[in-house]
This record gives C-alpha cells, sequence and structure tokens, in this order.
C-alpha cells in the first residue's frame, strides 16, 4: 500500500470539492463569465474523480487487469490512435450515423402518417412497445444473417433501437398542442398541413429533440453491442470483446472512451441545436 498516493487524492479531493461549492453559489452578472463557472464546475469535478481514481489504484495496488489507473488508459489512447480511429470510423461513422440518420428520419415519417390516420395509433404503437422491447443479443445475430457481417447489420440494428423512440415521442408531441391553438388555425380557415407546419410541429419540438438526445445514445450502445456477434476486424464492439479476452483491460477502456466522448459530443451538440430551435420554450428563460 501506498499512502502518499491516497493522502494526495484525498486532498485534492477536498480541496476541489470546497472550490466547487463556493463556485456553485457564486453569480456574476456578466453572462460570460457565468457560463465559464458553469463549465469549470463540471470540468474541475471531472479531474477530481480522476485523481481520486488514479490515487487508489496506485495507493491500494489495484492489478491493472481489474482496473487500470486513467494514466495507463492515457498511455494506451495516445500509443493506439490509429487503431482507436479506425474502430470509429467503422462503428461511429458508418453504422451509427447511417442507421441513425434512418430510423430517426423514418420515425418522425411514421409518426406524421399516425398522426393523420388515427387507427394507426392503436395498431402501430402497441407493435412499436414490443418491438422496443426485443434484446439486442436476440436480434443481432438475425440481423448479421440478413445483412452480412459489415456495418449495414450493425446498422440496421440501429434503426430498430431509434425508430420507436422517435415515433412515440413525435406522435405525444404533436398530442401536445392544446385545443385554443387548434381552434384558433380552424378561424383561419387552415388546413391540416398548415396547422401542422405552423402549430403543431414548433410544439412538438422539445419532444422531438428528446427523442434525438435518446437515440444519439441507444444508436452506440446498439452498434457496439451488436459487433459482439460477428463482425469484420474492426470496430468498438470487435475491440472490446477481443481485447477483453487477451485481457488487455487498459485497451478496453480506450474503447469506452472514445464511445464516452462521442455520445457526450453528440448530446451536446443536439441539446445545443435544441436551444436555438426551442429558444422560446419557459424552460429556457432566465428571468
Amino acid at each position: 500500500m501506498n499512502m502518499t498516493w491516497i493522502i494526495v487524492a484525498l486532498a485534492f479531493w477536498i480541496a476541489t470539492w470546497a472550490i466547487n461549492q463556493k463556485l456553485a453559489k457564486m453569480r456574476f452578472d456578466d453572462n460570460n463569465v457565468q457560463t465559464s463557472v458553469d463549465i469549470f464546475i463540471p470540468i474541475l469535478f471531472g479531474a477530481a474523480l480522476l485523481m481520486l481514481w488514479e490515487g487508489f489504484c496506485r495507493g491500494f495496488n489495484v492489478p491493472t487487469v481489474l482496473l487500470p489507473p486513467p494514466s495507463m488508459i492515457w498511455g494506451r489512447i495516445t500509443n493506439s490512435v490509429d487503431i482507436l480511429w479506425a474502430d470509429f470510423q467503422q462503428t461511429y461513422l458508418k453504422a451509427v450515423l447511417a442507421g441513425y440518420a434512418i430510423g430517426c428520419g423514418s420515425g418522425f415519417v411514421a409518426a406524421i402518417i399516425v398522426d393523420r390516420i388515427p387507427f394507426l395509433r392503436k395498431g402501430l404503437l402497441p407493435v412499436g412497445n414490443l418491438v422496443a422491447a426485443l434484446p439486442i443479443v436476440g436480434m443481432a445475430p438475425i440481423m448479421v444473417m440478413w445483412f452480412g457481417f459489415d456495418w449495414p447489420s450493425k446498422a440496421a440494428i440501429v434503426v430498430i433501437m431509434t425508430f420507436f423512440p422517435m415515433l412515440v415521442n413525435t406522435v405525444s408531441g404533436l398530442a401536445a398542442t392544446g385545443h385554443i391553438e387548434r381552434d384558433l388555425m380552424h378561424t383561419y380557415a387552415s388546413n391540416y398541413w398548415q396547422t401542422l407546419l405552423k402549430v403543431r410541429l414548433p410544439a412538438a419540438m422539445p419532444f422531438i429533440f428528446n427523442a434525438l438526445k435518446i437515440n444519439s445514445t441507444l444508436a452506440l450502445i446498439g452498434a457496439i453491442v451488436a459487433e459482439f456477434f460477428g463482425t469484420p476486424i474492426v470496430g468498438m464492439g470487435f475491440r472490446i470483446s477481443t481485447e477483453v479476452g487477451r485481457m488487455n483491460v487498459d485497451m478496453v477502456w480506450a474503447e469506452i472512451f472514445v464511445a464516452a466522448l462521442a455520445g457526450s459530443l453528440s448530446y451536446g451538440l443536439l441539446a445545443l441545436l435544441e436551444r436555438a430551435v426551442t429558444f422560446w420554450h419557459p424552460s429556457y428563460r432566465t428571468k
């Protein structure tokens, strides 16, 4: 046991905790300063968690097979950039993006059709709930047999995982418009499509973006898990399953880091886009 590492990690944790406590209570008139502080707080908290992780791994001599320290994981990342980039391209830039676009797009179109043809709501939505409950481990081998071992079979899994959250959320958003707004458009002699484009779709945007953000993480999870059941010798899921068998746990954590970074960035970009599109929503009011 190395007590120095433990003491340093705990001291750093206590210091950052105290700093964050003070920063969280402070309010600044300058919006730029306030935004910078709001960004700095989670960064400092994340640094404290990493330091605590490093200190306990080093201090208690945790076997790297069980849990490697962050410094070891970072070393693996810097030394395996070419491998990580190839895996990222195969899994995210091909399977995830293609499946995400097709799944969300088709789910949105299906929601418009369901809204236009009411009896489909009673027929299609229960089927959607059933399909959404299907396990990935059961569907992945089937998709591999249908579409082959390359990325299209993983994109098919992503389509299945993203279609119904988009469908359900969009249908709920379209139904959220109040009778007052609909009656007002009716008095203007608006038809279905005019009411849809000018009133109902803007009101449904928070629901639609909620589905987009949920699907941004579901898509990555689905593609990675699907790669466990057949893939070329490249891909994030393939690398994770292979390196676990070789006891190269630092490489597994490197792939997890890349996946988490990609998922967080995509979620953040969608959140920024949501804020720009739904700036009128009460949740964004500052006063």
